[in-house]
């Protein structure tokens, strides 16, 4: 018998002279091959997985990132691109024979035009950086993840990131114009740019969402947009997960679109209230947020017809921001939520999946009927208005029975949401989280012909290994 050679074993036999091979190309601070120091990148946001990689590098512009990415694919290495790490789905796990491609040093805004509305940054740069670079100047990005404060634009791109203010504004694809991007053979291509649609095909709806298997970003063209005069942010608390539900979908049906429409249920609202003393209703079941914004007129207006519908689901208390900073303890309590979940329950998986909103009270009941079958507490914190789900499943690490109860009841929420109409993600992604539940939403000819894309820009899937597509319709 033959033995067939392993390219995984060939590539550690040969990692001396790969990581010789990246520091000719590369500062010495740019490769980081020390086993202490490769540490804190064996994991992402979902720490569940954890693998040392091969090596990183710490590329500081585009030019670098082209010379490693050639140097990789002539060598047969495979790659995976890290921006801060904050990836809940698995999306930045790397492998034992990976090279991660770490951009956090590409972190420069490089241009911004306010009467173009736009600013190319690198992709380093991270989310709220960029608000923070033009909010002088009357202006803000528009998408706003709970982890803004880390997260990195170009991981943004890759996952398609949402966030709160999303419901108005759009998610990340909604908010770009232009990427600059590496290919795995070190081309460096320019896709759209500072207009509105680019002309041709739509390579930027195709990279918007690809995690890291067609390409590695490393510039990116979004829109900015003026500030509204105002904003304020109504809590509005009931007796039950589905009679909150009900009001979401009477809030959307009735053609009210208001800037977020944020849902909590009672484990949630104790841990973030605990942790940010925002005033929230303790005895309430669920609650919750929503904020208008506009001139003082239009935020009456629309405060008015929200209270309206809302008084029809019999709450429990409606309240009115009354100031700036009540209202940033709103939305600190809500932007804090994962970590202050983390207060009572170290361990916890974070779903991503979307629904009609017109499903959200039955989703929401087969969601706390799962909770008491699996015996694990769950906390349930989403982007309400827009369906998109985020259940918190509570399970300890140290019990590999209570983790694997948790991947169940995971996997069964997901589940649910395609039944209802729904899909896997909505903005964290597939990863390695849902790789294996993509046969739930897509047929084998449909994934058939994503993998089809897959080989036109990668055909030795040496990009984002292991991600995305299940692993036996990868070999197939």
């Amino acid at each position: 018998m033959i033995r067939q050679p392993d390219p995984k074993q060939d590539v550690l036999d040969r990692r001396d002279a790969i990581i010789a091979g990246l520091r000719r190309l590369l500062p010495d601070s740019g490769v980081i091959a020390e086993p202490i120091r490769l540490k804190p990148y064996e994991t992402d946001g979902l720490t569940a997985y954890r693998q040392v990689p091969l090596a990183v590098v710490l590329p500081e512009t585009t030019e670098q990132v082209a010379a490693v990415l050639r140097f990789l694919h002539h060598e047969g290495v495979r790659v995976v691109p890290r921006g801060a790490g904050t990836s809940l789905s698995g999306g930045a796990l790397p492998m034992a024979d990976a090279v991660v491609v770490a951009l956090m040093r590409l972190n420069r805004i490089l241009d911004i035009d306010y009467a173009d509305r736009c600013a190319v940054v690198q992709a380093g740069v991270t989310n709220i950086g960029i608000t923070q670079a033009v909010q002088e100047s009357g202006f803000f990005y528009a998408p706003d993840p709970s982890s803004q404060l880390a997260c990195m634009i170009g991981g943004n791109v890759g996952m398609n990131s949402g966030g709160a203010h999303c419901l108005r504004y759009g998610v990340t694809s909604n908010n770009l114009l232009g990427l600059k991007i590496v290919t795995i053979a070190g081309e460096v291509l320019d896709i759209g740019g500072a207009h509105l649609d680019a002309a041709g095909y739509d390579w930027l709806g195709i990279l918007t969402g690809s995690e890291g298997q067609l390409a590695v970003v490393t510039e990116v063209t979004v829109r900015i947009l003026r500030g509204p005069e105002g904003a304020r942010a109504m809590l509005a608390a009931f007796r039950s997960n589905e009679i909150a539900g009900a009001c979401v979908d009477a809030i959307i049906g009735s053609g009210i679109i208001p800037v977020a429409l944020e849902f909590m249920d009672r484990p949630a609202i104790h841990a973030c209230e605990a942790f940010a003393h925002a005033g929230y209703p303790l005895d309430a079941e669920a609650m919750l947020i929503i904020e208008v914004e506009g001139s003082i007129g239009e935020q009456d207006t629309l405060l008015d017809r929200i209270r309206a519908i809302c008084h029809r689901f019999d709450p429990i208390s409606l309240r009115v921001s009354a100031s700036a900073e009540e209202s940033q303890a709103i939305w600190k309590g809500r932007k804090g939520a994962f970590g202050a979940v983390g207060r009572i329950s170290p361990d916890y998986l974070c779903m991503d999946g979307t629904i009609p909103t017109s499903r959200l009270p039955e989703v929401l009941r087969r969601i706390a009927e799962m909770s008491a079958g699996y015996g694990l507490q769950v906390a349930n914190i989403f982007h309400a208005g827009d369906g998109n789900l985020h259940p918190l499943i509570m399970f300890d690490a140290n019990d590999p029975d209570s983790f694997h109860r948790a991947e169940r009841f995971g996997a069964d929420i997901l589940t649910l949401c395609v039944e209802v109409g729904g899909c896997l993600t909505g903005e964290h992604g597939v990863g390695v989280e849902k790789r294996d539940l993509m046969g739930v939403q897509f047929t084998a000819t449909e994934l058939a012909q994503q993998r089809r894309i897959k080989d036109a820009f990668d055909p030795g899937w040496l990009l984002n290994p292991n991600k995305v597509f299940p692993l036996l319709a990868q070999a197939a």
